[in-house]
This record gives C-alpha cells, structure tokens and sequence, in this order.
C-alpha cells in the first residue's frame, strides 16, 4: 500500500530518511525479516515525531539507523544535516538517544551517572557537574542524587535515563519506548517532561511508542508505520479528520466472517466494512454517518440473520481507526501480539 503523507512546511529538516530498507537474516530454520521496506520521512525542527507501530513494526530498526547503531541495507537517512554513512562521529555529538532498556549504570548513583556520561563525552569535570545538577533539578531527581541507580523507582530511572541522553546539550533526542512499563502516574509525569523539552528547549524528539494515548497526546506530528512501510503522516488532528464519519464496533461471538461481512455491507448505512477474528471470537468495524440510529438497526439485522454478537459501540474517529483504515487490520490487535489478527475486507 503506498504511504499517505500530510503537507509538511519546507524547512531544512533535523532528520530525513530515504527509501529505507533493512532485513534481518532468521538463521537456521527460521526465515529472514524484512524490517523496513522502503520508509522514508522528513521531521521538522523543535517538534516532537511520533512513531507510532506496534512491536514488530520497525520503530527500533529506524531509530538505531538514524543513531548510527545500525547500517540500513539500502536507502540513507540524515540527521542535523550529516548523512548517517559517511558522517555518524558529527551526529552522535548532536544526538541523544535513549533505548527501551535503561542505560544507567545501577551500581551507581543519578550524580555519578551523569558525570561519567558528560565525562565521556569530553565535558570538563567542572561543567559537567554543574550539568548533571540541573538535569537533575529539572527532572526532579534531586532527592534522589546519592541513592544508587538500583534502589529507585522505575518512573525515576527513565527520567534519569533521559537525563543522561540530554547531558551534552543535543539538538536531536531520540527517545525509543520511554514509558513502556510505566504506571499511570510515572507515564503522565514523563509526558509532562517531553512537552517542556520540546517547547522551552527547542529540541527536536523523535518518539517511537506503541501507545495510542501517548502518540495521540504529545506528538506535534505523528508518522504511522506497519510493517517497516510508511502507512500515513500528519498532525494526529489531521490523521483523524481524513475518516468522515463515526466508527461502529461490533464484538462478535464465533463468527462466521463471510456471513458477518456480507451482512454488513448489506446495510445502507455502513460502509467499509472489516471483519477480523481473533481466536473464536472477533469483531466488526465500519463506518457511518447515522451514529444515532445505526445501533438499533444493526441489532435488528443481525438477531434476524441469527448472528451471535456482544457490545456495539459508536465513536467519533480515533487514532485506532486511523489504523485500521489505512492499514487494513486494526491496531489493537497488533499491539496485543505483534501480529495481525485474520481480517476480511
């Protein structure tokens, strides 16, 4: 499927990717995997980027090519104007970038990590203490400054590791999954802190997550990809308004996925239809311009047609139906087993 991209305001980009392709070969008796297949992108300056796939979809791959961690097997990418083959020393000095596992040493503590990050990247003894302080202060670590890295909360690790990310003053940070595993609490104080770097810093975060809600709520814009593809890019706003209509759900009970599609196109009111299964059971998605009587009328229809079903719901677009749309399955399933459920269309 070709990717659908939102007009973008021309402006030298912070990082740009072209036709990016990389696989990885599965071993004995296990088959290759085809990571990305051609993405490409272009991110404005002091914006937070959304990437947003589930688990399998090539965030990482496209983060650790962009980090230099990785070389694609074709295609390039640029970040803060320095081609990532030929100059990765010039963009590891402009970047940070922190991985879904955390990078602080737990034996010891937030200050010390700090230091030895800014040490190594050749700041001198003196700034980088005072750096390590108010990254410190700014994440609200402070409390926290002599205990060792293993004693503290997993919400306080990852500011921490994002701390470090930010130590040499970057202009690009790369955040892979920075919430996964988070609580609510730890989840909405990280979110408040991307916000504030992105607004007050003007740093441009480029943000890979799986999280609906989280892609929904801090990206500036937001770039989905399935299957190492580009499948649409824009404001979430924009994303949501391309789908007229509201979303109907049906929650099906063993379905019979031809009868249940057939069914649903046959009703005047619902149009592109889906039909995935999962398991026994599955569900059908449509859309409808009608949200206020189309639930009576696809009761009505299914208890005649002797289809067993459960909730029916109706909502105004979502970024799960974005999803859906232009992917073809829809997300929740993807994310909830990193492969796409059975679909009929």
């Amino acid at each position: 499927m070709p990717s659908t991209v939102m007009p973008l305001s021309p402006q030298p980009a912070a990082v740009e990717a072209f036709d990016l392709v990389k696989t990885y070969s599965g071993g004995r008796r296990k088959p290759s995997v085809r990571a990305l297949d051609g993405l490409g992108f272009s991110i404005a300056p002091g914006t937070v980027y959304g990437m947003l796939g589930p688990n399998g979809a090539g965030k990482s791959t496209t983060t650790k090519i962009c980090t230099t961690l990785a070389r694609a097997d074709s295609g390039t990418a640029r970040v803060a104007g320095f081609d990532v083959g030929t100059d990765p020393a010039a963009i590891r000095c402009r970047i940070g970038y922190v991985s879904q596992g955390s990078g602080a040493d737990p034996r010891q503590t937030p200050f010390e990590n700090l230091m030895m990050s800014a040490r190594l990247r050749g700041i001198t003894r003196h700034d980088a203490a005072e750096r390590a302080e108010r990254l410190l202060d700014q994440f609200q670590l402070t409390e926290a400054r002599d205990r060792k890295v293993a004693k503290l909360s997993g919400g306080m690790r990852r500011k921490l590791d994002v701390a470090v990310g930010l130590v040499h003053t970057p202009s690009v940070l790369f955040l892979d999954e920075p919430t996964t595993g988070l609580d609510p609490q730890a989840r909405a104080e990280m979110w408040t802190e991307i916000r504030r770097l992105a607004t007050e810093a003007a740093l441009t975060v480029v943000l890979t997550t799986h999280y609906l809600d989280e892609a929904d709520e801090l990206a500036d814009r937001l770039l989905i990809i399935d299957h190492g593809r580009a499948v649409i890019e824009g404001t979430p706003a924009q994303l949501k308004s391309t789908l007229k209509g509201d979303t109907l759900t049906v929650e099906l009970i063993e379905p019979d996925v031809n009868a249940v599609r057939a069914l649903g196109e046959s009703i005047p009111a619902l149009r592109d239809v889906v039909v995935e299964t999962h398991g026994p059971n599955g569900r059908l998605f449509a859309r409808t311009d009608d949200p206020s009587g189309i639930v009576g009328r696809v009761i009505n229809e299914f208890d005649a047609a002797a289809i067993s079903f459960g909730a029916i719901s109706v909502s105004r677009p979502s970024l799960d139906d974005v999803y859906l749309h232009y992917a073809g399955h829809s997300y929740r399933a993807d994310a909830t087993d990193g492969a796409p459920a059975e679909v009929a269309a």
